[in-house]
């Protein structure tokens, strides 16, 4: 039997859509990401004086973030259901729903009272909402990974899979580039007043557009397989907890990397353009800063994807979670002496260059640590219990390093280096997957295809575009 032949029996029949999948992926987390960051962005640039007036400066910074952690608390629950729906009614439905709940509350958000009119009742509506998005995006990434995924062919998964990732981070250009031009164009009465609200409301775009283009998409051929087998689990969560929870326990502590986009764009606004602060920047220069990073990103991703097929999924989340964690301490420190040059270098090399090891990553290799029938649920839970114990961070990096404080670069920098080393260890102890054929993944046992095959076989799918 050939290579080929071989291959083909250990991956799903059926029509494979790579590069649709791909570009659906890409667009739906761009535009999901979109609304979940300009939320982050309002939260650390305007939100303390809108929504939580207070005497005390530190205070009405503390709740505003504690405000965009409370949607990182609801990405559990909805991992929960919406990994469950992945799992039993298809990718595909998935993530057209998450595009639907993350449109309509993001739109939602910038039709919002502030407290000068309302009272207490209007943070308590923005932080509903915070929840319905928290809840919403919590499929997103794990159903567009594994779709994208199941519909890539072999050698060649995680360069596809970083689409999902590229994405997101368009979607955070793009949500700075709303603010960009309003924050610096606007007199700071009236972007206050009503400028704000206008990328929220741009979010009906998500809505029709999103709709659109994920329902033009084929269901995954190792999904339909799996149903035309009657081999669809009924209960998808308790079998991910009784046959991953390892894999499940090392994606958290991975999933700890989000500190990265933590320090950067939340904690990072906040401590650069607070004036209890007192380091001055002024907003639209700061949001220069993530943005940069961001296009840096998105250059890079696809190349990292590429390069984890080559050498495998380990060695750039590693190299990407150490470089990171340790460049946090110089980009925190050339903010506080208000270098913006020097903080947009930093930037690019923290965020845009070196985290993109992991960030590229993690998008082919927590799927594949999983079989077909728990792989949603079980890269949703674990992804996202992660995310929401990083999503107390900068409250607590404000608690432990607020207006006033000393070595505030140092005690951030120290605690964003732990939690970065954390997720190494979780990814040196995690087994390789890039050799593993897609009917095998999840399978500790499963034996790799060699190495000189392997390569044969990705070269195949490079060079002929049907397999793409």
């Amino acid at each position: 039997m050939t290579i080929q032949a071989i291959a083909a029996s250990h991956e799903p029949s059926g029509r494979h859509q790579s590069k649709k999948a791909a570009a659906s992926g890409w667009i739906g987390s761009a535009l999901e990401y979109y609304d979940f960051f300009i939320y982050a962005t309002a939260a650390s640039l305007i939100f303390p004086q809108l929504f939580f007036p207070s005497d005390n400066p530190t205070v009405a910074i503390v709740a505003s973030l504690a405000t965009y952690g409370v949607g990182y608390i609801a990405r559990p629950i909805g991992a929960f259901f919406l990994g469950h729906w992945g799992d039993t009614h298809g990718r595909k439905t998935v993530l057209i729903l998450c595009m639907l709940l993350m449109g309509a509350s993001t739109m939602a958000v910038g039709l919002l009272p502030t407290y000068q009119q309302v009272g207490v009742l209007a943070p308590l509506l923005l932080v509903i909402l915070r929840l319905i998005q928290g809840f919403a995006v919590a499929g997103e990434i794990s159903g567009a990974s594994s779709m994208i995924l199941e519909h890539a062919p072999f050698g060649r998964r995680g360069f596809f899979a970083s689409f999902t990732l590229q994405g997101v981070q368009a979607g955070q250009i793009l949500a700075a580039a709303v603010f960009l031009p309003l924050a610096a164009l606007m007199p700071d009465e009236a972007f206050n007043s009503w400028g704000w609200r206008i990328p929220f409301l741009l979010s009906f775009v998500v809505i029709i557009a999103g709709y659109i283009i994920r329902r033009r998409v084929d269901e995954t051929p190792a999904f339909t397989e799996e149903s035309a087998h009657g081999e669809v689990p009924r209960a998808p969560i308790p079998q991910a907890f009784k046959l991953g929870w390892k894999d499940m326990l090392r994606v958290v502590c991975m999933a700890l990397m989000n500190v990265i986009p933590v320090v950067a764009a939340i904690f990072g606004a906040a401590y650069a353009v607070q004036s209890a602060y007192g380091v001055g920047f002024h907003k639209d220069v700061y949001l220069w800063i993530p943005v940069l990073g961001n296009i840096l990103a998105v250059l890079v991703i696809p190349y990292v994807g590429n390069l984890s097929d080559r050498i495998g999924r380990r060695p750039p989340i590693i190299i990407g979670a150490l470089g990171s964690g340790l460049l946090s301490f110089a980009y925190l420190y050339v903010i506080s002496i208000h270098n913006v040059p020097l903080a947009i270098v930093m930037s690019l090399l923290m965020w845009g260059l070196v985290y993109q090891g992991y960030n590229a990553t993690f998008p082919s290799f927590y799927p594949e640590l999983f079989p077909t029938r728990i792989r949603v649920t079980s890269m949703a839970i674990a992804q996202n219990i992660g995310t929401m114990i990083t999503a107390l961070l900068p409250a607590l990096f404000a608690t432990v390093a607020p207006p006033g404080s000393s070595n505030i670069p140092l005690k951030i920098g120290a605690i964003t280096l732990a939690i970065t080393t954390i997720s190494a260890l979780a990814a040196l102890s995690a087994r390789e997957t890039y050799r593993v054929h897609l009917k095998d993944l999840g399978d500790p046992n499963a034996v790799p295809v060699d190495k000189a095959d392997y390569e044969k076989i990705r070269a195949q799918a490079i060079a002929n575009p049907a397999l793409s």
